[in-house]
């Protein structure tokens, strides 16, 4: 079976019925939306790349790998594709243990054409979303890994308000140095403003809640113990 590119958001189809596959097939292609489709859950994990957009619709009970099993694969990859469940048996704890294992949704047979497709439509927006918040904080980490030590602490004691006055005095340099350092966090952060890199560093959660704060509490560690050796720049 031919693997769609990871750059097209796809619906994919897991189902052992033919009937089943055929119709949602067909049913997906007439408003234009990608879909492949497999017999089983088997059939399908050797395609599967993590980086591949869209979202799966599974039957919950299949012969061999069942829906659930399918699911734990998947959580287990890291994949954050949004996982559709359809199941004709209305098994209330299935439905729940799919939820809890963080289903996107659960659509019990038989269902209308369009409650699957504004079901569908929801779950490639959300993908969409999740990945493009992804590739953000990818991209913020880059951006992090270029500052140096002491970039990092201004950077910390930047979001947290501090004026470059205060930040001199509790780094122990002159507001020149500070300056400097300040005007190359800007830059190697890629950002226009002390707004936007204050929401750059709350998008990743090491950054916001962790990294930072680590700086923060060293940085007045550090000031108290009266050492200031980190500093280069004078």
């Amino acid at each position: 079976m031919q693997r769609v590119t990871e750059a097209t958001p796809t619906v994919v189809v897991i189902d052992d019925d033919d009937a089943v596959r055929g119709s949602l097939k067909l049913l997906l292609k007439s408003i234009n939306i990608p879909v492949t489709v497999y017999a089983s859950a088997q059939e399908f994990l050797p395609s599967y790349v993590l980086d591949q957009p869209g979202c799966l619709i599974v039957d919950v009970r299949m012969p061999g790998l069942n829906g659930l099993e399918l699911q734990q694969k998947l959580n287990l990859r890291g994949a954050m594709i949004p996982v559709i469940f359809i199941s004709g048996h209305g098994d209330i704890s299935m439905a729940v243990e799919a939820m809890q294992h963080g289903a996107f949704d659960f659509l019990p047979k038989p269902f209308s054409d369009q409650d699957l497709l504004d079901r569908v439509q929801r779950a490639l927006q959300k993908d969409a979303d999740n990945r493009r918040q992804v590739a953000r904080s990818d991209h913020i980490r880059e951006c992090l890994e270029l500052l140096t030590p002491r970039e990092r602490e201004v950077l910390a004691l930047i979001v947290i308000g501090k004026p470059n006055k205060v930040m001199a005095s509790d780094l122990g340099v002159s507001q020149r140095t500070v300056e400097i350092h300040r005007a190359r966090v800007m830059e190697k952060m890629q950002s226009g403003s002390v707004a936007q890199l204050v929401r750059m560093t709350l998008a990743i959660e090491d950054a916001a809640k962790g990294g930072l704060a680590a700086q923060v509490s060293a940085v007045q560690t550090r000031n108290k113990n009266g050492d200031t050796s980190q500093d280069s720049a004078t």
